[in-house]
């Protein structure tokens, strides 16, 4: 009767130890990961986010997929959206730049989002604005100050603060405008997903011209800037996903390139004209919203409805 209870104890111990060692085993490799090279920045910081996925094979169109990466703030606005093609090992890697000329500016923590296909991943972020670099630079006028406390003499020394102050020093990143530091060669928003999927890569003329429309004529005023933050929003709350269709099915693809063929004929008005003005943006702008609703919407219904009074 020992000699059973023994076999039986030695029978359930294995058989413990094998359920935690696959338990480990399974654990260690996430279909999708992600991390960032640190877990607090402040004004003009780089980010690295980067991870590594799977199942990511190059041979195979079904698992060779872009990792979408989104960035949300902390009062849950969209910050931005891109994507990124892992190498052929499946590691991905990009950088994005905070401060106050770019979209990482309020304090808090973000969140950072990656999807590849069904897999998904998410890990936050501590944004400390300007509060991790001021410190260090505050110490020396203080130091200033008790020695002027001490002379009491020098009238002149109430003046360098002020002229220190005038020029600050900016972090890698970004550069010194207007006074501020302000984020170099940001480009605000995220990409034209839906485009760069159609016409295939982000270098295809459309894209470009999309992009440059966007960043060199919508944004340079308050009316466009305003607008693209509520279009983004609705924007790639759906377009991640059309874009991964039309990448799976290239029928759909070519369809989605003959209907936004009309649109971008459009766009190409706001080359030829100068907008100068919040009022000249506004005009324009509404003017080829109503353009493709009459292209897209209106001539499409007028058609249709001459067709069933000729039957």
């Amino acid at each position: 009767m020992k000699l059973w209870g023994k076999f039986f104890l030695a029978i359930l111990t294995l058989s413990l130890l094998s359920y935690g060692i696959s338990d480990a085993a399974f654990a260690a490799v996430e279909p999708i990961s992600v991390t960032t090279n640190k877990e607090f920045y402040t004004e003009g910081a780089t980010i690295t986010i980067s991870g590594f996925v799977k199942d990511f094979d190059t041979s195979d169109d079904m698992r060779s997929m872009d990792v979408t990466l989104m960035i949300i703030a902390p009062n849950g606005n969209l910050v931005d959206i891109g994507q990124v093609t892992p190498d052929a090992d499946g590691n991905y890697s990009t950088t994005f730049s905070t401060g106050s000329g770019g979209m990482i500016n309020i304090e808090g923590d973000y969140t950072v989002k990656v999807k590849w296909g069904a897999q998904a991943n998410q890990i936050e972020f501590k944004y400390g604005g300007g509060s991790g670099a001021p410190p260090v630079v505050d110490e020396t006028p203080e130091q200033t100050q008790t020695e002027v406390i001490e002379i009491d003499e020098e009238p002149d020394v109430d003046e360098e603060p002020v002229t220190e102050s005038t020029q600050p020093v900016c972090g890698s990143g970004t550069v010194l405008k207007n006074g501020v530091c302000v984020v170099e060669d940001k480009k605000k928003g995220g990409g034209c997903l839906i485009a760069t999927a159609a016409f295939g890569s982000e270098m295809a003329p459309q894209v470009q011209f999309l992009r440059e429309i966007r960043d060199n004529t919508v944004l340079q005023t308050e009316s466009g800037t305003s607008f693209m933050t509520g279009f983004n929003q609705f924007y790639y709350s759906f377009s991640p996903v059309v874009a991964d269709y039309e990448r799976e099915n290239p029928a759909f693809k070519e369809a989605v390139k003959i209907a936004i063929t009309p649109m971008l004929t459009s766009l190409a008005i706001l080359n030829y004209v100068d907008i100068d003005s919040e009022e000249e943006m506004l005009g324009y702008g509404i003017g080829i919203i109503l353009l493709n609703i009459g292209m897209y919407f209106v001539a499409p219904a007028v058609i249709i409805f001459k067709i069933r009074n000729r039957k």
